[in-house]
């Protein structure tokens, strides 16, 4: 996979930030360029949500790319180029980094035409922070002043309002966090900072199952297992008006399954074809496949928290089943050249990239890993298990990956298939995974702290590992204070070097989008982030 662009991040004025990332970009295309019916849906690839439709109670793929559709927050990502754009912000200033005041557009409403205002942001992340509403992604608002008191390590809240949050009038709010945060804005373009209407409030869980949102679509109907179906939202004030009626989004149990449905024109977009297909997909499809850069990497995560794996010897033996693992010989054969072998934790072409971090324990030598896996103390048991979700075509590379420490050191490996990516999303985040399961991580946000603070600090949404190390959190918390976003990106590569110590994951490979979509549909393209422009999709008339 050739390097990606990176990411260039500039502010542009004294008081008003601007975060300009170029080249993340989008590829594929679309055929045809015929007529087409805005008011027709398309269907797309998809999983059973894990978690009630939510936007801070969803950070995997099958609930995440749902709730994203339906809310939109201050701002999001410009598919074509990766660019931070205004959404229902209409602008947001800062002179410190730490201190920000927002600025709404007017006109924005809910799917139940009641108004989005200020209001509708403060409370609704005041409500997804709070320790009592066990959302997900509570984590991500911890950089606002007064979170620890709504969000405290133990015991209950003492308040239900962050006091770095504060409305205005019905289109301006400010913000202080507890330091200063150079790249705030561009997380503020994940779906967990979206707004939420007044009625949420009477009925959360209702309202998860039935969800209110202020995006380009509205909700439909959830028939669970099946597919979620989404419509236009006609009153819609973002840039990205849709060019289509919908998305019904289906749920599959194979990705095998979905690609034959591609074929026979029963499914309009995937998520990824399968490795079966990727040797011949492109023949399959002719101008309708697709082959983008994507800025994410498949990891194999290790349960932390249980006795078996930790200690500072274990590290060892992490390190060793990391070398034990044939990634180039697995990306070439199994995987058709469609991944490339990950030589860090975070992605290429994501800004603070550094190729190499994790060093030698990233190569295949089978004499070293046999080496460090001894002097470790040995694998528990002399067997490990892979847990991954059957759902998402990972069966081959799994398989792969076992037969590769298999050989090499004469551990025994066996993959552990999960019916589908939520039973296995609630397995690894219920702890109740012995030993190691597939993880991947798709950005947020086009920079390196992304991918580490988000998944590696202690206590992040996203930390399923249960890795818990003070000097890479007080790396983390050093970067996240400096004076910009590039000492930023620099900071974090030093915490990144704490990873190759510990190991707590072991990098297996960079994605790409292999993808297609059916003759029904044109004009599509994927962005950085793994996902189909939704609105720009036209169907065929």
């Amino acid at each position: 996979m050739p390097a990606g662009t990176r990411v260039r991040w500039a502010v542009v004025s004294a008081t008003s930030v601007a975060l300009v990332a170029t080249g993340c970009g989008s590829s594929g295309s679309g055929s045809g360029g015929g007529s087409s019916d805005t008011s027709k849906t398309f269907t797309y690839q998809s999983s059973e949500p894990q978690n009630p439709l939510q936007p801070a109670n969803a950070n995997e793929t099958g609930g995440g790319r749902i709730v994203q559709n339906l809310f939109k927050g201050l701002a999001d990502y410009d598919p074509s180029n990766g660019k931070l754009r205004m959404q229902v912000a209409d602008k947001i200033d800062t002179s410190d980094a730490q201190n920000y005041t927002v600025t709404l557009k007017s006109g924005w409403t809910f799917h139940d035409g009641t108004p989005v205002t200020a209001k509708s942001f403060v409370d609704a992340w005041n409500w997804a922070a709070n320790t009592n509403n066990n959302q997900i992604n509570s984590s991500w608002f911890a950089d606002i002043e007064g979170y620890k008191d709504i969000h405290p390590e133990s015991g209950s809240p003492t308040t239900d309002k962050m006091s770095g949050l504060a409305v205005q009038d019905d289109t301006h709010f400010t913000i202080k966090l507890y330091n200063k945060v150079s790249y705030f804005p561009f997380k503020l373009g994940y779906v967990a900072f979206s707004p939420l209407p007044e009625g949420f409030y009477k009925d959360p869980a209702g309202y998860g199952q039935k969800p209110v949102g202020n995006g380009p679509y509205e909700f439909v109907s959830w028939d669970h297992n099946s597919q979620v179906v989404t419509k236009t939202f006609a009153n819609y004030q973002g840039v990205d008006k849709p060019k289509n009626g919908g998305v019904v989004f289906k749920m599959y149990t194979t990705s095998e399954a979905a690609y034959a449905d591609l074929q026979s024109n029963n499914l309009d977009v995937m998520d990824q074809v399968p490795p079966s297909a990727l040797a011949n997909y492109k023949n399959d499809l002719g101008d309708r496949a697709i082959d983008a850069p994507q800025g994410a990497i498949q990891n194999i995560g290790f349960t932390l928290y249980q006795a078996d794996w930790q200690g500072q010897d274990k590290n060892k033996v992490r390190q060793g089943l990391s070398m034990a693992i044939d990634r180039d010989t697995i990306t070439k054969t199994v995987l058709q050249n469609s991944r490339k072998p990950a030589s860090a934790w975070v992605a290429e072409g994501v800004d603070g990239y550094k190729a190499g971090t994790c060093g030698d324990f990233c190569t295949y030598n089978a004499d070293k890993a046999k080496q460090l896996i001894t002097e470790g103390g040995g694998v528990p048991g002399n067997a490990i298990k892979i847990t991954y979700n059957a759902d998402g075509g990972h069966k081959e590379w799994v398989d792969a990956v076992c037969n590769s420490i298999r050989q090499a050191t004469g551990v025994n490996c066996t993959g552990d298939p999960k019916t589908d990516f939520k039973t296995a999303r609630a397995a690894i985040t219920g702890h109740q995974i012995n030993g190691l399961f597939r993880t991947g991580w798709v950005q947020d946000y086009p920079l390196n702290a992304n991918f580490l603070a988000d998944v590696y600090r202690t206590g992040a949404a996203s930390n399923d590992t249960g890795y818990s190390s003070p000097e890479f959190d007080k790396l983390a918390n050093e970067a996240d204070q400096a004076a910009s976003v590039e000492d930023t990106a620099t900071g974090y590569q030093k915490a990144e070097a704490q990873l190759a110590i510990d190991m707590p994951a072991i990098p297996l490979w960079y994605y790409r989008t292999n993808s297609g979509f059916s003759t029904k549909v044109q004009n599509v393209a994927f962005d950085s982030f793994g996902n189909p422009a939704w609105t720009q999709v036209e169907v065929k008339g």
